[in-house]
Formats: C-alpha cells, sequence, structure tokens
C-alpha cells in the first residue's frame, strides 16, 4: 500500500507502507538504514491482533521512490510524521537503529504526534564519535564500489547473533539486496554521521521503551544506555539471545516487551495481551 506524504508544501514522497491490523491504536515502524518494512514482518504478524500496524519503507528505500533532493534526519523525520498525519491520528512509534534515531527526532519535533516511543538497538547518532561517523559515510562509497547484494552479503550477517538460524540470516541478507540503493542510502548514512541526539534526549516527553539485544555488537548496549538514560520517562530492557536485530532474532521477547508496553500507554486492556514475557 502507498501513503501519500509531504515533506513541506512544495516536496511531496510516494512513501510505500505495509500494514496490518483493523483496531486500536496506530503503531509505526521505522526500519535500521539497511532493511525496510520486511524487517518488521514478525511485528505485523502479531502485533496486528493488538494495534494497527503500519511498517514503512524510508524515502529512497525499497519500493518507496527515489527523493527527488537531498534529505537530512529532520527531512525524514518529517515524512514520518506525515505518514502519521495521513491517517488522521497520533502514533505510538517504535524505531529500530536509524529508525530509532528518527523516532527520537520526531517525537522531538512533532511531540504532538507521538504517544509513546520503542527504540530498539538504536543510539543517539553517531556524530558521537569522529571514527563512527567517518565509518557510517563510508559505507556510501562502499554501496556504490559493491552494488547492493555483494554489499548485504558483507554487512547482514554482522547484524544477527552468531546463534542464528542460516534461514534468518538469509532473509536479513536477501532484505538488504532488495532494499537499499543510492542516493537514498547515502542520504541515510550522512543523517546518521552527523546526528548527537543527547542534548535533545530530555526535552522529550513521551514515554519510551528502549530494547537491545544483549549480543548487539553494531551499535551495542552502551548506546542504548545512552538513549535510555538520556530520557526521563523510559524502561530499559536487554533481550537475551538477540543480535542488532532483536526484533527479528526474537520476535517473541520482543513483542511481549513491546506489548506489555503498550498495555501501560496505550490502555490496551490487559485481557487483550499475550500472557507472558
Amino acid at each position: 500500500m502507498t501513503a501519500h506524504t509531504g515533506l513541506r508544501p512544495e516536496r511531496r514522497f510516494d512513501v510505500h507502507v505495509e500494514e496490518a491490523g483493523e483496531r486500536g491504536p496506530l503503531l509505526l515502524c521505522l526500519h535500521g538504514i539497511g532493511s525496510s518494512s520486511a524487517a518488521f514482518a514478525p511485528q505485523l504478524a502479531e502485533l496486528s491482533s493488538y494495534v494497527r500496524v503500519v511498517a514503512w519503507d524510508a524515502p529512497g528505500y525499497a519500493a518507496s521512490p527515489d527523493p527527488e533532493a537531498p534529505l537530512t534526519l529532520d527531512d525524514f523525520a518529517d515524512a514520518a510524521a506525515a505518514v502519521i498525519r495521513s491517517r488522521g491520528t497520533s502514533a505510538h512509534v517504535l524505531g529500530v537503529s536509524w529508525g530509532g534515531v528518527i523516532a527520537l527526532r520526531l517525537a522531538a519535533r512533532h511531540p504532538g504526534l507521538v504517544d509513546s516511543l520503542v527504540v530498539a538497538d538504536s543510539s543517539p547518532g553517531s556524530a558521537t564519535e569522529a571514527t563512527k561517523a567517518a565509518g557510517m559515510r563510508a559505507r556510501t562509497a562502499e554501496l556504490a564500489e559493491l552494488g547492493p547484494r555483494a554489499f548485504a552479503e558483507a554487512r547482514g550477517p554482522r547484524l544477527l547473533s552468531p546463534g542464528a538460524p542460516d534461514a534468518l540470516v538469509r532473509r536479513v541478507v536477501d532484505t538488504m539486496a532488495g532494499s537499499v540503493r543510492l542516493p537514498g542510502y547515502g542520504y541515510a548514512a550522512e543523517s546518521m554521521a552527523s546526528a548527537d541526539l543527547r542534548p535533545e534526549l530530555a526535552s522529550i516527553a513521551a514515554p519510551s521503551l528502549v530494547l537491545c539485544g544483549d549480543q548487539d555488537t553494531v551499535t551495542g548496549v552502551e548506546a542504548s544506555q545512552a538513549v535510555a538514560g538520556g530520557l526521563h520517562k523510559t524502561a530499559f530492557v536487554i533481550v537475551k539471545d538477540a543480535g542488532h536485530l532483536a526484533n527479528q532474532e526474537q520476535p517473541g521477547r520482543f513483542n511481549a516487551w513491546v506489548l506489555s508496553h503498550l498495555r501501560i500507554t496505550a490502555r490496551i486492556p490487559e485481557q487483550e495481551l499475550s500472557p507472558c514475557l
């Protein structure tokens, strides 16, 4: 399904989304820098029994058309805001990795649109360290040189724990290969490389759940702790036996924590939720 969204009056984007669920509050899912809406298949399948789940392909990714001009982090956040506005409501926002950075900026720029946040395996941005920022910017040239398939084969397996099933590794690689391309990936990489959200975390009023896989070696537990520590209304959870993509590697545990968070923030009746964490 395609949602027509506009960042500014003079610019409009066709942003592809996948949707599931017909009742309850809206949950907008924002994927990581090497992925697409396909990353949220476990959430679309399970969480849609309780909420309306919308997962996007960010501008310039997968089935979303390429933007006509470069995008900043603010632009990506405004594009997400437009998806929410197109549904005439506010939303609970779930962001993984880069998607978590977008979600935090979205909550800071458009607080009235964000009912709560779930920030998974993320960070305050790569500008917190010069080496991280340089590494993020170098990915654009790497993608240009290797092409999407070889790029995905090199990077995809690192996003999961060593014990991840081969089928999941292949799915992550295939998703990345079918999602990333230039110039969109380059705009995303620069938005991440130039971001340091630490000064604005304290201004975010939305209640938040921060999760991180215990075997995440990409952003890592410390980066997630930095996010959690900067937010006022937050809970921090370690997801056992998961790498950087905890929502895909341990979907049962991940979804149970998200539902527990939504029970409080969205006031979903407890009897409608999964009975165990």
